[in-house]
């Protein structure tokens, strides 16, 4: 698939911006020629071990440099070192904390170095622990901390000076159920208030669940993106929707001899039908049509298979076949 091309005057200030990016470590490849604009929402960032995510996430978040191209979030460059960090938050996978440091001093020492005076430092260090549900864990040694709580204490650090991008690598390893359920409303929220949130995770379900668009890497290159249902139909395999009615038997009599439908079957209930199109924008457009000709009463419709997985090991397979 095509990388994207950006424009050197698109949308630079709302977004990060990634132009003609790559990163060599010697002889090996990390990324190579990325070009990518990711905007305000949940971008997840999907890959197998080694295909370049980790790098990338540095790479935007100004801890390594380019090889070739550049970085731009929000319009400002990693060189200016003050602006750019006071704008981005970063959670890594990795743990790595000062000895025998507690909580919240990890939090509020992260706040002054940021340059905030200690009545404001503290203001806001209870803030983020509060949002991680960590206060009553404050004034504990984070060495002490579960894997779980290391985890959160990691991503308060990352929320603690008012960020308007976070970029987080795995950042839902080691949580329970519960606290990954907060987690993810954490970064719904801020997401929803027009930041960019982005997230790397092997976890594909949770990316499916979590992000408004991914971001397929693998080898080091960009596969594909966008939101799953464009990322799709760009494949050309063809997409599978289910459509739940009590009219199923007539609507799957009417849409079998649609051109680009390939293939048809009823619900073993009788109230269901799953249909594969290899052109979905015009099978619903042509389904609208006839719904409204016949007067069928449709209670759901959506795709069935549309998860990032399926997407992801098609793409996969396909490059694989191509090289």
């Amino acid at each position: 698939m095509n990388q994207p091309v950006v424009n050197q005057s698109e949308g630079v200030g709302d977004n990060i911006v990634l132009r003609d990016l790559s990163k060599f470590y010697g002889d090996v490849l990390g990324v190579n020629r990325i070009n990518l604009k990711l905007e305000p929402g949940i971008t997840g960032l999907v890959g197998p071990n080694g295909a370049g995510k980790s790098t990338l996430m540095n790479l935007i978040a100004g801890l390594n440099s380019p090889s070739r191209g550049s970085v731009e979030v929000l319009g400002v460059k990693p060189s200016r070192t003050e602006k750019f960090y006071s704008q981005l938050g970063y959670c890594t996978q990795y743990d790595s904390f000062p000895s025998g440091i507690d909580g919240y001093d990890f939090i509020r020492n992260t706040l002054l170095i940021h340059g905030y005076d200690k009545s404001a430092a503290e203001a806001l260090t209870q803030q983020a622990l509060q949002q991680v549900d960590l206060l009553k864990a404050a004034n504990r040694p984070v060495d002490a901390y579960s894997k779980g709580m290391r985890q959160r204490i990691k991503l308060a650090q990352a929320i603690c000076h008012t960020p308007q991008v976070l970029i987080l690598d795995e950042p839902l390893n080691g949580l329970d159920p519960m606290a990954r359920a907060q987690v993810i409303a954490l970064f719904r929220e801020f997401a929803d208030a027009g930041n960019i949130v982005l997230i790397s995770s092997q976890i594909l379900h949770e990316v499916d669940l979590i992000s408004d668009r991914v971001v397929l890497l693998n080898s080091g290159y960009l596969v594909a993106e966008g939101d799953l249902t464009h990322i799709q139909s760009e494949t050309g395999e063809p997409m599978k929707i289910f459509i739940r009615s009590s009219h199923a038997n007539d609507i799957a009599s009417s849409v079998f001899g649609l051109e680009h439908v390939v293939e048809v079957q009823l619900h073993y209930d009788g109230e269901g039908l799953f249909v594969r199109s290899s052109d979905a924008d015009a099978f619903f457009l042509a389904l609208n049509g006839k719904v409204m000709a016949e007067g069928w009463h449709i209670e759901s419709i959506g795709p069935a298979d549309e998860t990032v997985e399926a997407v992801y090991q098609h793409l996969i397979v396909e490059q694989q076949v191509a090289t």
